[in-house]
């Protein structure tokens, strides 16, 4: 009987640190315009993604455990949305005197949230602004999630102020429940830690 596979490591699987270095040389190599390079990002992105998908169907048909999966699908979405956010907020609409407006995170919840993120299950997100009025936020949101759509990932989101995700939980219990189980993908900790 062949022997289980063992842990893996997230940057033997997708190098988020080279994964940027190439969506910033695909944003540079069309002159910054955002509309040439998003070919190349989506395939860059996309390739992660594969990549992922298969190195966790192949633990599985090793021994692995479908947790196991689940945690190593949930983590390389991580590295995606992350290394995405990174792109859209430096290459796309960087701001570069941030105020307090601009503060925004990215935050995983539901299934996504516990780090399980099953094969072909919804990637679940909410993205947290400070304030309602924030039209850089709200532009990175929309480029954030066209790109999600066009990698072909079903989606499930909420853009939300503080207050909105309070009032939202105090009237809906499913809210509640996934706000129980959300944790940060990337942008400003600060803001999560208000919000919990």
């Amino acid at each position: 009987m062949a022997a289980r596979p063992g842990p893996w490591r997230l940057e033997h699987v997708v190098d988020g640190r080279r994964l940027r270095v190439q969506l910033t040389a695909a944003a540079l190599e069309a002159f910054n315009d955002p509309a040439a390079a998003r070919p190349r990002v989506l395939a860059l992105l996309k390739d992660a993604l594969f990549r992922g998908r298969s190195v966790a169907r192949e633990r599985l048909e090793a021994g692995a455990s479908g947790l196991d999966c689940a945690r190593l699908l949930s983590a390389v979405m991580d590295e995606v949305i992350s290394a995405l956010f990174d792109y859209v907020t430096v290459h796309m609409f960087r701001a570069r005197n941030p105020t307090v407006a601009e503060r925004f995170a990215v935050v995983a919840t539901g299934g996504y949230g516990r780090a399980s993120l099953a094969p072909s299950s919804d990637v679940d997100l909410l993205f947290v602004r400070a304030y309602k009025d924030a039209p850089w936020a709200e532009s990175v949101t929309e480029a954030i999630l066209y790109m999600l759509w066009d990698l072909g990932l079903k989606v499930g989101h909420a853009s939300r102020t503080l207050d909105d995700c309070m009032r939202a939980a105090r009237d809906d219990i499913t809210i509640r429940t996934s706000l129980l189980e959300m944790r940060l993908v990337c942008g400003d900790e600060g803001l999560l830690k208000e919000l919990e």
